[in-house]
């Protein structure tokens, strides 16, 4: 993937990033910001050249991270390239890639059994057209083929919530059930975001909201923080207002990136 070439092809909202680029943190999602969304989620990959530009990113920035819902391997084997310098954060913070391993919250155990009922029982009951994603430490329903199923799939994560204690995460025309432990990406960007001058998030979906607002606590400390919204259609209205910049597709978040690191590199 080219590059550009100075501040000049920056969007504004992006500048306060090149202050001072070794302490300033670059943190994304995965799916709706650096892959397209696609009907099925196993085939979710990110856009050509990614892995590439991640890894320049991290030679120009402090942290650079992908924080997502995804399991930790799937971003590992997605983003295969990114360089060990790009910090890969999965299951909303419960796992991440530690010197090429995944590491997980140590409070997951006990919420592997809960997990596993609930999965044999979306998998039993689910209506034809309905995903069940099995994602190791929680499942997610996905409805985008079987877009009348929605019903179903909300009353099924509500009940299936009360019964085990499952925490309830909506996305895009899906629904996770994950341990309820205080972990969000709101936690993760403010850990990863620790000690920088600087802060940005580029997300597109509900559970982004919490990375925004990890961003803007960081803002109270001083910090100074950009949020970017990749919207559509589906992005959460919230998601979209309380950004800085609202970005079109995964292309132009991609553009974007692209941009910071000829800025960086040129400053």
């Amino acid at each position: 993937m080219g590059s550009g070439s100075g501040v000049g092809d920056l969007p504004a909202p992006l500048v306060p990033l090149l202050a001072d680029p070794p302490a300033t943190a670059l943190l994304t999602d995965f799916d709706g910001t650096l892959a397209p969304i696609v009907a099925d989620p196993a085939a979710a990959r990110a856009l050509p050249g990614v892995a590439a530009l991640l890894r320049a990113l991290a030679g120009r920035f402090g942290v650079v991270g992908v924080v997502s819902g995804r399991p930790a391997a799937f971003l590992l084997d997605r983003l295969a390239g990114s360089g060990p310098a790009v910090r890969l954060v999965g299951h909303y913070g419960l796992e991440w890639v530690e010197a090429g391993e995944i590491v997980r919250h140590p409070d997951v155990l006990a919420w592997l059994e809960p997990v596993a009922g609930t999965l044999e029982a979306a998998r039993a009951e689910a209506p034809p057209g309905v995903g069940v994603e099995a994602k190791g430490i929680s499942l997610t329903l996905h409805w985008r083929q079987a877009p009348g199923a929605e019903e179903w799939a909300l009353e099924f994560g509500r009940d299936w919530a009360e019964r085990t204690g499952l925490a309830v995460q909506r996305g895009r025309m899906a629904l996770e059930l994950r341990p309820p432990l205080a972990v969000d990406k709101g936690r993760v960007v403010e850990d990863l975001a620790g000690g920088c001058r600087a802060a940005g998030f580029f997300g597109d979906d509900a559970g982004d909201l919490a990375a925004f607002a990890g961003l803007d606590r960081l803002a109270a400390t001083g910090v100074r923080t950009v949020k970017v919204a990749v919207a559509d259609p589906e992005s959460p209205a919230d998601l979209v207002a309380a950004a800085d910049l609202v970005l079109d597709s995964p292309a132009a978040a991609v553009a974007a990136l692209e941009s910071l690191v000829g800025a960086a590199g040129a400053s």
